[in-house]
């Protein structure tokens, strides 16, 4: 009888313990710090968008400020977190990264390039008035349009 409720108490502790090992698992930890850096391009992208649609009041300031921080947002070295293998086909319902990213590069650096001129022309103009920011920031969401488009999966 001992012998069995050890045996119970091995296999309950397996089974809290195996949920656990799962959690650690080090590509989420890439996961959500490149999602966490997509989310403060969005911060900071999102009140640009309002101003230039009209959904919110052009303010020279803020605008230079949110686009200043995009630029700033450049110099991170984040290409640790895009390892190969952390695509949506083997994280489903994690990330909606493509695997096309690894097979085809370096055909997404190109959109990268794209973005980071997109981004300083707008940190140059962003304050200089609505009719400057508009097509600024116009070619910074047609950046990431196609990045997205062909590099994430569609919902």
């Amino acid at each position: 009888m001992k012998n069995l409720s050890k045996i119970c108490l091995l296999l309950i502790g397996v089974s809290l313990l195996t949920p656990g090992l799962a959690a650690k698992d080090p590509n989420l930890k890439l996961l959500k710090a490149r999602q966490g850096e997509m989310q403060l391009r969005a911060y900071n992208v999102g009140p640009l968008f309002g101003m230039a649609k009209g959904k919110m009041e052009y303010d020279a300031a803020l605008a230079s400020k949110l686009a200043n921080n995009l630029k700033t947002q450049l110099s991170l070295d984040i290409g640790g977190t895009w390892k190969q293998g952390t695509d949506v086909d083997a994280y489903p319902g994690k990330t909606t990264a493509l695997g096309k990213i690894w097979s085809t590069y370096p055909e997404i650096s190109n959109y990268g390039k794209k973005y980071a001129n997109a981004v300083n022309e707008l940190a140059d103009a962003a304050g200089n008035g609505l009719d400057a920011l508009k097509p600024k920031i116009s070619a910074v969401g047609k950046t990431c349009k196609g990045c997205h488009d062909e590099f994430r999966e569609q919902k």
